[in-house]
């Protein structure tokens, strides 16, 4: 009985110790929350810090923008997240370079226009100086 129980609680710890996040994941997974409440926001500041220089930013249209066309889209109202949900997140480390992938909902306003959006999103992150930035994008749509 008792060798059960403890097989049991030793199965327990290994299935949660398999669901949870390395120090550099849990680090990701901040960065990917901290562009998200930029991106809100519409705070210039913030977006130009986590993104890196050379940003190359894809949207599910198929319109691409560099770090500067992403940054003024985000904060003179051509583009408005009223929010964000993340869901599906998936976070892949290779060395300093992160994947995550998620399926991205919100609520926008774009040029004052509300609307809804549902797409999946491929981002890479790359660590620069300790510090986790956004160097790549990529949306798809999702049915």
């Amino acid at each position: 009985m008792k060798k059960t129980i403890v097989l049991c609680l030793s199965m327990g710890l290994l299935a949660f110790a398999s669901l949870a996040q390395t120090k550099e994941e849990t680090a990701v997974a901040a960065a990917v929350e901290q562009l998200k409440t930029a991106m809100i926001k519409g705070d210039k500041a913030a977006l130009n810090a986590i993104a890196n220089n050379q940003l190359n930013y894809g949207h599910s249209s198929g319109l691409v923008e560099d770090k500067a066309a992403f940054v003024d889209n985000l904060t003179n109202g051509n583009s408005v997240f009223k929010s964000i949900t993340l869901s599906e997140q998936t976070i892949t480390i290779v060395g300093n370079t992160a994947l995550v992938r998620h399926i991205l909902s919100g609520e926008t306003a774009n040029k004052g226009q509300a609307g809804q959006v549902k797409i999946g999103v491929l981002l890479t992150w790359i660590k620069e100086k300790g510090k986790w930035v956004l160097l790549g994008r990529q949306a798809y749509k999702v049915s």
